[in-house]
């Protein structure tokens, strides 16, 4: 059995489910080229009472080994937050179906849902974007299509990529290609004791100097409900 489980945003995150699974793994794996997590992994270990083994980009990618393993006993990849928002692990899931090994999807709160405490209404936001951590700007062309239909533009983060250096490409970008934007929303942390919100416009952020953690991310908005507008002017108070 292969046993797919989010464990949310913080250590504590993972559900009842998601924990009674791993008493029965044999072995655990945590996916870790995503995201930077924002606890250790030992963290982990320690709730769970089991060793965790870090799972790199080539090894979920190229599924045999994984998938092999769970043909003869229960194994667990841990991701964070919810565990199908990466496309590697649909293919996982797909490769499992090909190879008739079973396998359970485990839910847990994700950026998705975290993102909502911005006041945004999460049915307003439109297709979701990244900035990648190296030189390429075809981001900001989901942020106009977006901005066509009236939507929010949500836009991660790529690992290893900090937030200056980001804030600082995404300024760029938006200058170079005359995207209408005023103010933009800086989210780092959701769900954790560390959370922080930020809502002002990209020069006044950058001189503000902050120390954002990672996983951090930001939205542009589009038009605003006068309720996510009062909602949002609060944030700075």
């Amino acid at each position: 059995m292969l046993y797919l489980i989010g464990i949310g945003l913080n250590e504590k995150g993972i559900s009842l489910e998601g924990l009674e699974a791993i008493k029965s793994c044999k072995k655990i794996y945590l996916e870790n080229y995503t995201v930077d997590l924002p606890y250790d992994k030992e963290k982990l270990e320690q709730q769970f009472g089991k060793k965790i083994i870090s799972a790199d980009r080539n090894f979920i990618e190229d599924m045999k080994d994984l998938i092999n393993e769970a043909k003869k006993q229960d194994i667990a990849l841990l991701v964070y937050g919810s565990p199908l928002t990466a496309t590697t692990h649909i293919s996982l899931i797909q490769e499992a179906k090909k190879q008739k090994v079973k396998y359970k999807i485990i839910y847990s709160g994700s950026i998705l849902d975290g993102v909502a405490e911005c006041g945004l209404q999460l049915y307003k936001f439109g297709k979701i974007t990244s900035i990648p951590n190296f030189d390429a700007d075809s981001f900001i062309e989901v942020v106009e299509e977006n901005q066509k239909i009236n939507a929010h533009s949500l836009i991660l983060i790529d690992i290893g990529l900090g937030f200056q250096d980001a804030l600082e490409r995404l300024e760029n970008v938006i200058n170079k290609n005359k995207v209408k934007t005023d103010k933009i929303i800086v989210c780092s942390m959701l769900g954790t004791k560390d959370s922080k919100i930020y809502y002002n416009n990209i020069s006044k952020l950058k001189n503000l100097k902050l120390e954002i953690k990672s996983p951090f991310c930001f939205i542009i908005p589009a038009k605003l409900h006068f309720l996510e507008e009062e909602f949002l002017n609060l944030i700075n108070k």
